[in-house]
């Protein structure tokens, strides 16, 4: 299975997913360049974290009109797999490839720790395969990670079973106090009506390593073997 990584001026993630897809997961990997026009044969395609072109405008508003985005939004429009983590996922929202936006954090601050995630989709096939009673450790580390949609899009969002991952305290229960930026329902992550793209602010390429002391992340990236098989 061959992955693609796109490297954007300002990634500065790109390299972590790399080295977890490539060293921690023993995957195939490809990085593609925001000027290239190919995804080389990718089975799916991976937008890492970081501050794509300075975050000017918006975070993701002008990574979204690069070159490789074009050969993105076809392949994601012609049932491709694509995963975009934290930058990632602010470009999709922005491609109109995924639903909402991501808003300032409501503290106004950058927020960097760990949080925990519970799993909620169980249609979604990169978190069907996951506990969805236990939470994962996984970092985030965001200055725009507050999820946003309007109140009857935001139903129909849950109605779909379009959320994959929402924060939750330790024991997995969902509360306002383990809710780190403000997302609406505690909104971690979320796929588009087709399930076949993702997005999500935590890092699990953060967490696939033993040397890190936490491989919370590995089932994550597993899914997106699921993704290719589903």
């Amino acid at each position: 299975m061959k992955i693609g990584v796109v490297t954007f001026p300002g990634s500065n993630c790109n390299m972590d997913i790399v080295h977890a897809l490539r060293n921690d997961l023993k995957y195939d990997v490809v990085e593609l360049w925001h000027k290239d026009s190919d995804l080389q044969g990718s089975d799916a395609v991976v937008l890492p974290g970081g501050f794509s072109y300075g975050d000017y405008l918006r975070s993701g508003a002008i990574a979204r009109f690069s070159p490789i985005m074009e050969a993105v939004i076809k392949y994601a429009n012609d049932g491709g797999k694509v995963l975009g983590i934290c930058n990632g996922f602010q470009i999709l929202c922005e491609a109109g490839l995924l639903p909402g936006t991501l808003m300032h954090n409501e503290t106004r601050k950058f927020i960097c720790k760990n949080v925990t995630i519970l799993p909620v989709s169980r249609s979604a096939s990169i978190s069907a395969d996951l506990d969805d009673q236990a939470a994962l450790v996984i970092p985030i580390a965001h200055g725009e990670g507050n999820y946003y949609l309007p109140e009857l899009e935001l139903a129909e969002l849950e109605a779909n079973d379009q959320v994959i991952f929402r924060y939750c305290d330790e024991n997995g229960k969902i509360n306002n106090a383990s809710n780190p930026n403000g997302s609406s329902n505690n909104i971690a992550g979320v796929c588009n009506v087709d399930k076949n793209v993702f997005g999500m602010m935590p890092h699990p390429e953060r967490a696939c390593s033993n040397d890190l002391g936490n491989t919370d992340g590995v089932g994550i990236l597993r899914g997106l073997e699921s993704l290719i098989e589903a």
